[in-house]
């Protein structure tokens, strides 16, 4: 169902947030030369690490909640409308080929489905009980957590997707640009990373955007350190789906064991090309099946399995 909210209500819902505001000073950028609003630019996306970090005690705090639920057979489900979606569903789609994750472990949903991920779909934004359709589709368990992303905070189908999932007992997270919003306030864990105006007013695929993008990274790639999916600053779970990922493959066994290529060969073919396994067969000096059983005893941790090997 479509939101009918009076047109003038949500005019001064927008002109409430920092995200929407008139910039008077930004007024001739388009009279400037591009060098000038290229530095502009980079000036104001400079800022935005800055607002990310007065956040990382919350930032870490869901990450650890995250993991948690993960570590039980959990899933990361990210919600969110227009570009806040399509980054939910650009991490999502990430973390397959970097971590060996299954795609079903990490999912991105954007309001109105894979055609919004190109074309804007009237009115999906604004539904909060597609949201919980959505949500229903992937049979939540409270084992989940279900990351809302909206610039504003006032995304109907990021609030609808959060509200629905904290009633499922899923873990929640809301992730917004603006103080006080209603995203973060119906999550379990706010995160507000207030970015200021945009330089095109409103346009918050920008700093706005940058920002979300940096918290993703970090709740995805933090949560996968803390699973066991990496050993040291090293992808050990890579998926080798390409050449270039095959040639990566071989080149974090040998930074991980310092052997030649010769042994690495041998140790990739025994364990077909899984590399934590041929790390852990050669730093351990077992044969592929042991490997394999020692990762499962572990949870997949190889710091664990090289330890029960000694």
């Amino acid at each position: 169902m479509t939101s009918t909210s009076n047109p003038g209500d949500l005019q001064a819902q927008l002109e409430s947030l920092t995200t929407e505001a008139f910039r008077p000073e930004l007024a001739d950028i388009d009279r400037l030369p591009t060098l000038d609003i290229a530095r502009l630019m980079n000036g104001e996306d400079a800022s935005v690490p800055d607002a990310v970090a007065q956040r990382l005690p919350q930032i870490a705090a869901a990450i650890d909640a995250v993991a948690e639920r993960m570590s039980r057979g959990g899933r990361l489900i990210y919600a969110g409308a227009g570009t806040a979606g399509r980054l939910g569903v650009l991490d999502a789609s990430e973390c397959p080929p970097t971590f060996n994750t299954d795609p079903a472990q990490v999912v991105g949903l954007i309001a109105g489905g894979r055609e919004a991920m190109v074309t804007s779909v009237e009115g999906a934004e604004d539904s909060a009980g597609l949201a919980r359709a959505d949500l229903d589709a992937l049979a939540l368990t409270p084992a989940d957590t279900v990351v809302g992303i909206s610039a504003s905070g006032r995304t109907p189908y990021a609030i609808g997707a959060v509200e629905h999932a904290r009633e499922q007992g899923a873990l929640t997270i809301g992730l917004a640009c603006n103080a006080d919003s209603a995203l973060a306030a119906a999550a379990e864990h706010g995160i507000e990373i207030v970015v200021g105006p945009e330089l095109l007013t409103g346009s918050t695929r920008l700093k706005a955007g940058t920002a979300q993008k940096l918290v993703l990274n970090m709740l995805s790639t933090i949560t996968m350190i803390r699973l066991g999916k990496t050993y040291g600053n090293l992808m050990v779970d890579v998926r080798a789906s390409n050449e270039k990922l095959r040639a990566r493959s071989r080149r974090i066994v040998a930074l991980a064991t310092g052997a030649e290529d010769e042994e690495i060969e041998r140790a990739l073919s025994a364990t077909d090309g899984e590399v934590k396994n041929a790390i852990l067969t050669i730093l351990a000096g077992v044969d592929g099946p042991t490997a394999a059983r020692l990762l499962a005893d572990s949870d997949g941790h190889l710091r664990a399995a090289l330890a029960a090997a000694r």
